[in-house]
């Protein structure tokens, strides 16, 4: 198959997942286009919004699409780390003799449903730290590697904090998107009661098989960027560093720490899917314009001043998409 062909035929893929995701899911276009792009790129999504918005069914429906084993945990204040990685039991031999035998957690699947991932206490979000980073898990003195591919979908909702324990910046920087689930439109909710309080009942099929994702993640890596489009990436990650050469003056105002360097890395894997997705090889300003704000948003720490005062990281975001020229090397050299 020639590369014009892989590249129609990740679009036609693409556009048949969008599909049959939209036979459950109304509406959040952008959140299911975050979701996707996510995962070809092989990273993480968080999920924020409040309760009943679809959230989970989102994940779920994506595991029916997705040819891949699927597991959800339910987070909680009591789940330990052995809840998900698994742990050592006691098993009895035909011989008679006792042996240790690990018995494997939820973790050991293809796509991770972490359904509100801050209630779990630091300790247990740890474990699933180093199984999002390495692909791996040390349970019972020894490293075990998690099939690939390896998602986690992660949930949480941002107004009932009463017995959470808010996710460290090293975690949430290992998420890939942070995608703000927002509240449908009149039509969409409409639409929503039609499909949830009537008899039919919506069938999705599978559309993607575990060896297709994995060569059209190569794929995706295989999407030139141009020098100046690269240079656009990383003068956008610089604009948000407070107090330096480069930053935009709102990033000096309201923010303590800007963006990580997975946050340009995140930039351009983005990009990189959304013009296959178009059906191009090579990536535009407006790919990473468009990629900007669920890739950087949760990578910005706001100071004292930004939360007094009602300051978003999207808002910040804007200015910096508005201040920072496409055309230029501002800043650093090429």
């Amino acid at each position: 198959m020639t590369t014009e062909e892989h590249i129609q035929s990740f679009k036609q893929t693409y556009g048949a997942l969008r599909a049959e995701i939209g036979k459950i899911i109304v509406g959040n276009d952008a959140i299911v286009d975050g979701t996707l792009t996510a995962i070809f790129a092989g990273g993480h999504v968080l999920l924020e919004g409040v309760p009943g918005l679809g959230k989970t069914l989102l994940v779920r429906t994506l595991g029916e699409v997705l040819d891949l084993p699927f597991s959800r945990i339910q987070f909680t204040p009591d789940l330990m780390p052995a809840d998900i990685l698994g742990t050592n039991i006691v098993m009895e031999t035909t011989a008679g003799r006792r042996e240790f035998e690990f018995q494997r957690g939820p973790i050991f699947a293809s796509l991770i449903l972490a359904d509100e991932i801050n209630r779990a206490t630091p300790k247990t979000q740890s474990a699933l730290l180093e199984a999002m980073q390495e692909h791996s898990v040390t349970a019972g003195g020894e490293m075990r590697k998690l099939g690939e591919p390896f998602f986690v979908l992660a949930t949480q909702n941002p107004i009932d904090q009463e017995g959470t324990y808010p996710l460290p910046e090293a975690q949430i920087d290992r998420f890939f998107f942070k995608l703000i689930v927002g509240y449908p439109t009149a039509d969409e909710l409409t639409e929503v009661l039609t499909r949830t309080t009537e008899s039919a009942q919506a069938q999705v099929s599978r559309i993607l098989s575990r060896q297709k994702l994995l060569e059209f993640q190569a794929l995706v890596r295989q999407v030139p960027v141009a020098s100046h489009v690269k240079n656009y990436a990383v003068r956008l990650v610089l604009a948000t560093h407070p107090k330096t050469e480069t930053a935009v003056p709102i990033a000096s105002q309201y923010l303590r720490f800007g963006s990580s360097p997975r946050g340009a890395q995140t930039l351009l894997l983005a990009g990189k899917v959304r013009a296959l997705a178009q059906a191009r090889f090579n990536v535009s300003f407006d790919d990473l314009e468009a990629a900007a704000h669920p890739a950087l948003r949760h990578r910005l720490i706001l100071n004292f001043e930004a939360e007094a005062e009602g300051v978003t990281t999207d808002m910040i975001l804007d200015r910096v998409l508005k201040e920072v020229p496409r055309d230029t090397h501002v800043g650093i050299s090429a």
